[in-house]
């Protein structure tokens, strides 16, 4: 795979199109129920999506993801685990970019070269490492371009000439974070949001995607004005913990598999 093939770089090719980027914490509450989701939130309109590899230590999650990581960690799910999914995913006909969302010790203790080696030959086209600042990145960055595979980077509000380095360095998209904190759900966004998108978008030419606390359509919406891609995360974990009575019946399996999918797909038309 190229970079001119690289699937992140053919999806925002056409900025035109708002996108719609799902993560959900993969092993919750299996690893055969995370291949069914994946296929169905696919399915109700998601670009592309971020696959959480569950961590014991995940620093950026807030409580939602921290219980589905541990849900996860408790099925003895690994990061190679993650990985063998993209793989599975492929072979199944998915052809949405698959971006892996890790901690930097996870990857340092699979091994560098290991690690994007097995990304690419997978079929996985980037991966987020958000405890890995872009002063620690040169290493992982080089190695993943030898793999035609994109280390994104993230961008919180900050001074102006951070954001400005961090937004010259992005590839593949540059994730911002529309708010301090850990992830999860918040009633309402920064009302600075605009001010700080803007100075993201001078700062660089990769698209722009916005994540961290966004839940409701309505939000999907306003942030899509300013973004070329919504992600929301917790949102979907918090459904899928909600379902996990159904999802973990087999009679009620695909009920819960539904309610997944439908609440997916509310979020996602809100950028039609």
């Amino acid at each position: 795979m190229s970079q001119a093939t690289n699937r992140i770089d053919q999806l925002f090719a056409d900025r035109s199109k708002k996108r719609f980027i799902p993560f959900l914490t993969i092993g919750d509450p299996s690893i055969e129920l995370s291949f069914a989701l994946v296929k169905e939130i696919i399915a109700a309109g998601a670009d592309a999506i971020e696959l959480g590899v569950p961590y014991s230590d995940p620093l950026a999650d807030g409580p939602t993801i921290q219980r589905a990581s541990q849900r996860a960690l408790a099925g003895q799910v690994s990061i190679r685990d993650v990985i063998m999914l993209v793989s599975r995913l492929r072979q199944a006909g998915v052809e949405a970019p698959l971006i892996l969302f890790t901690y930097v010790n996870p990857v340092l203790q699979y091994g560098l070269e290991r690690f994007f080696a097995d990304l690419a030959a997978n079929g996985a086209d980037g991966v987020i490492i958000p405890d890995l600042p872009i002063e620690e990145n040169e290493e992982a960055v080089r190695i993943a371009k030898e793999h035609d595979l994109h280390v994104i980077s993230l961008v919180a509000p900050t001074s102006d000439s951070r954001i400005a380095k961090i937004g010259q360095k992005a590839e593949g998209f540059l994730y911002c974070v529309s708010s301090l904190g850990v992830t999860g759900t918040r009633s309402s966004l920064r009302g600075d949001l605009d001010q700080f998108l803007g100075k993201v978008r001078e700062s660089t030419n990769a698209p722009i995607a916005v994540g961290f606390g966004i839940s409701t359509p309505e939000q999907v919406k306003d942030v899509a004005t300013y973004a070329d891609a919504v992600i929301v995360g917790s949102a979907i974990v918090q459904e899928i913990e909600r379902n996990l009575p159904l999802l973990k019946a087999e009679e009620s399996l695909q009920e819960g598999i539904g309610n997944v999918k439908t609440f997916v797909q509310n979020l996602a038309s809100a950028l039609q």
